[in-house]
Order: structure tokens, then sequence, then C-alpha cells
């Protein structure tokens, strides 16, 4: 299950980065994927 979780934050890590065109908003997405992987875990 871990794997599952790890697999698809790294995916929407590489979607979020590359949908980014800043640095803040790269920031926000990868907060955001790290606040959606605490509560799948």
């Amino acid at each position: 299950m871990k794997k599952v979780v790890l697999a698809l934050v790294a995916g929407s890590i590489a979607l979020g980065a590359t949908a980014c065109n800043t640095v803040k908003g790269a920031g926000r997405d990868v907060e955001s994927v790290g606040e959606a992987a605490d509560k799948a875990m």
C-alpha cells in the first residue's frame, strides 16, 4: 500500500511541476501533494 501511495505522490509531483509556471506555484503544488499523502495514510 505504501508503494502505491508513494508512486501516486511522485506522479503528482511530476505533473504538478510541469503544470507550474513559477517557483511559488511549484511550492504550492508540492505542499498540496504532501497534504494529500498525509490524508491517504
